[in-house]
């Protein structure tokens, strides 16, 4: 992969932002009862809200209607600024107004229960029904604590995933804030495939940022189910050159694999001997696999998340459902809000051709994940996927990943633009 430059960025922007554009146009809808189509979408987050929105702009006569729980939407990716300090809650707080007065989606707020395919139908917790031309299923993720003894969903509280943006912020936050001055903050980071690959590895960055202006006789250790991860080389160097040793990385190989969690002692066992690691404050990130929604609808495979047609990102199991963000198995496309963001141009791009027996366009799409080093060191990788036999495959040449050795100025240019990255895609999904 090439070095990424300020020039490859807009150009794999560009390539996002006119994702599956071509050859939309407004046409009457066909649908089961020859009326109105109804298209529901099950899930506010980056991946549903951005299939809503643009359903309604490519076919402004469908309606369209969003089913979220939340009133409030915080954003996973912004929550670790939010750990580190930098950023207050608020900052990565999203809401669902303008959907519905700017773009025409009816927002519900509600939580779907079960999903009847054969009715074309999903129940909500308050007893209605909704019936759909077609489903979009944008559900995310759920965590598997059983591959872990001694720890289960119910100790999320004592010792905090923080995967889902929120209350769970909220906790390892104060958690942080209460840690003595020179106490151990042990994560235990998950196997792959799992949401936002850099994203454990920013977190422990920004951590040690607020560690090493509030607590630097402090110690951070990440004992990772697996041998290597994202960005692994640029964390690294970014690691030694602003944290000295505060920072300890240990491959699943070398000791890092959790076996057990002693929830009472805050201690984690690991593979290797079965060494026990003491914490004052533990981020345990669990396995991950679709939401429980999408099994329950008979959605995923054996591993526990949704295949689909990649190049439509319609379900394998039911030509009415679409399954797209977290939930999905996207190719080469990493489990990323920006992923998420461009699937659901996909996707809405190809309801809005069948509702019109128009052939669906080949789907091109980007990805670009920055993170934090520290406030003023950025890094990234980004890249640009088309749809090439039968799955999603990276364009070779295209993207790139930041450079090594590079100076601070551009350290500095790539943290402004993270900032300015997180302000376009959430004005573009929620905005």
């Amino acid at each position: 992969m090439q070095e990424f430059s300020r020039r490859n960025f807009i150009k794999v922007v560009g390539a996002g932002s006119a994702v599956a554009l071509t050859g939309i146009g407004c046409a009457p809808q066909k649908t089961r009862n020859n009326g109105k189509a109804h298209v529901v979408v099950v899930g506010g987050g980056s991946g549903g809200a951005t299939a809503a929105k643009y359903l309604k702009k490519y076919s402004p006569d469908v309606e369209v209607t969003l089913v979220e729980p939340s009133a409030t939407y915080y954003t996973c990716y912004g929550s670790n600024w939010v750990l580190g300090g930098i950023v207050d809650m608020d900052f990565i707080e999203q809401t669902y107004g303008a959907l519905e007065s700017r773009h025409g989606v009816k927002v519900v707020q509600d939580r779907v229960t079960a999903v009847d395919a054969e009715d074309r139908s999903v129940r909500l917790g308050n007893g209605d029904t909704l019936r759909y031309d077609r489903l979009v299923m944008s559900p995310g993720i759920d965590f598997r604590y059983d591959a872990v003894d001694g720890i289960s969903e119910d100790d999320a509280e004592r010792i905090p995933h923080a995967w889902k943006a929120g209350d769970q912020t909220r906790i390892l936050r104060q958690q942080l804030e209460e840690m003595p001055n020179g106490g151990t903050f042990v994560m235990v980071a998950p196997p792959n495939p799992f949401r936002c690959p850099p994203g454990p590895y920013e977190r422990v960055s920004l951590i040690a940022n607020y560690f090493k202006q509030e607590k630097p006789r402090s110690k951070i250790i990440i004992l990772d189910a697996k041998d290597g991860f994202s960005k692994q080389g640029l964390f690294e160097e970014g690691w030694e050159q602003e944290y000295g040793d505060m920072i300890e990385w240990r491959a699943a190989s070398d000791g890092g694999l959790v076996e057990a969690v002693d929830v009472r002692n805050m201690t984690a066992i690991a593979d290797a001997g079965f060494e026990e690691v003491q914490a004052d404050v533990m981020n345990f990130i669990p396995r991950q696999h679709a939401n429980r929604i999408a099994h329950d609808a008979g959605l995923t495979n054996g591993e526990g998340w949704c295949p689909v047609h990649q190049d439509t990102f319609r379900s394998e199991m039911d030509d009415n459902i679409y399954v797209l963000g977290d939930a999905s198995v996207a190719g080469a496309m990493p489990k990323s809000g920006h992923s998420a963001n461009t699937q659901g141009k996909v996707v809405a791009a190809a309801i809005a051709h069948e509702l019109t027996d128009r052939e669906p366009v080949s789907p091109t799409a980007v990805n670009t994940c920055y993170s934090l080093v520290t406030p003023d060191y950025g890094i990234s990788v980004a890249a640009v996927y088309r749809f090439k036999d039968g799955e999603m495959q990276g364009v070779e040449g295209a993207g790139g990943l930041s450079p090594t050795g590079a100076d601070s100025r551009t350290r500095e240019q790539e943290a402004q633009y993270t900032r300015g990255w997180y302000a376009g895609i959430t004005a573009d999904i929620w905005g």
